[in-house]
């Protein structure tokens, strides 16, 4: 039975992964994190998820904390925390305040669960990948950002509904960056074990038009219902349940990259994994075709700027 702990839980993704592993048999306790002043309100979504868990008969201990020692003994921490990306923001501008406060969090948890595996879902979700890792001083298997695993998903059910079939025949990956050098490798993709190339000469795929959807995916939520919610909560419950009953999944995940992808290093992108209790068991290679391979590089270039420019701000070597 694992104790995980969610950082930023009085968020909208924070609560929603939170009430989905109160759910899971392998988890027995939730530590549900926050700032001073939100801690009325976790105190509150704790007791909501009481009434709902007991319909279910389900026992999971929900531990509302704005305490630091609260977080011993965790197998997995989750840093959700971080401010949203509002119309007009750069990049930068959202990761600096951001990096601060996963910087924060990262010292925090070294000192308090240093066994444990830290999941970054704050955005932008690769440049604070690499942050939380020198900050904590892990070892690079041990903080995981949640990547293109969410990317991926939403390429599988744009799939699925042009093709007007049922999604687990979709096999599909999105690496790179998560954000606008995202990079659907749609040479890997297959439908029914078929290749998506040889699939298409019997049904016609306008390609353009997909990659263009899921590149936008997200801001077309955020557009309709102010922000992502069911989507971003799932992939990360996904990726803990993952970790925490040693499934050995290979999932789409950001980590620190130190040549093994295209020679890439110094820098977290997204890209397969085999994930297992302690984290990153490896990377799975991969051959891409020479577009993917191009895409791949400039999110590279485009992430690692922007990954040593906060650095630089922030003076974190």
């Amino acid at each position: 039975m694992a104790k995980i702990a969610i950082m930023g839980a009085s968020g909208t993704i924070g609560k929603n992964v939170a009430f989905t592993l109160a759910k899971e048999d392998s988890i027995d306790e939730i530590v549900l994190f926050a700032r001073e002043s939100s801690y009325e309100k976790i105190t509150g979504e704790v007791l909501d998820m009481y009434d709902a868990l007991a319909a279910e008969d389900m026992d999971c201990i929900l531990t509302p904390t704005c305490s630091y020692e609260d977080l011993e003994g965790c197998e997995v921490v989750l840093i959700s925390s971080g401010i949203p990306r509002k119309e007009g923001m750069s990049r930068l501008q959202l990761a600096i305040p951001n990096a601060k406060i996963v910087s924060e969090y990262s010292q925090a948890i070294a000192k308090h669960a240093p066994d444990s595996i830290i999941l970054i879902v704050t955005n932008p979700v690769d440049v604070m990948t690499t942050i939380a890792l020198k900050m904590s001083g892990f070892d690079k298997s041990r903080v995981i950002g949640l990547g293109n695993h969410l990317d991926s998903l939403r390429l599988k059910i744009i799939l699925a509904q042009y093709f007007q079939i049922n999604s687990g025949e979709i096999n599909t990956r999105v690496i790179g960056e998560h954000g606008d050098h995202m990079v659907p490798l749609l040479s890997y993709t297959t439908i029914g074990g078929v290749l998506l190339h040889n699939f298409v000469k019997s049904i016609p795929l306008d390609i353009d038009e997909v990659v263009k959807r899921l590149r936008s995916a997200g801001n077309t939520i955020i557009s309709k219902k102010g922000a992502t919610e069911y989507g971003p909560a799932y992939a990360v419950s996904n990726l803990i349940k993952t970790i925490v009953n040693d499934s050995r999944k290979i999932l789409t995940v950001s980590t620190y990259l130190e040549g093994e992808v295209e020679g890439v290093y110094d820098v977290s992108l997204g890209v397969p994994a085999i994930l297992c209790k302690n984290g990153i068991k490896s990377i799975v290679s991969l051959k891409m075709d020479e577009d993917e391979k191009k895409q791949f590089l400039d999110a590279a270039r485009a992430v690692k700027k922007c990954t040593y420019l906060v650095r630089e701000e922030l003076n974190i070597k």
